[in-house]
């Protein structure tokens, strides 16, 4: 399947309910991004985060985190 435009996606939501629930215009206010754009659908799938802190100052291996860098969040937002 081949990268689909933000015509089809749209399309497909509302006629097919392909994504619910559905944002039918890209969301950004004070959250990180979600809803149809020219570039495809941002969408949020969970509640739960893991935000990374450095508040340890520990060193920041990305192949290999350490757990205590990161603050476990549930939320909306």
């Amino acid at each position: 399947m081949s990268i689909k435009s933000d015509r089809w996606i749209r399309r497909l939501a509302t006629e097919h309910r392909m994504i619910e629930p559905f944002a039918d215009s890209q969301v950004r206010a004070g959250v990180i991004s979600y809803g149809v754009s020219s570039y495809g659908y941002d969408m949020r799938v969970a509640p739960e985060f893991k935000i990374f802190t450095n508040a340890l100052s520990v060193i920041v291996d990305p192949k290999q985190f350490d757990p205590k860098s990161f603050v476990e969040f549930s939320g909306e937002t």
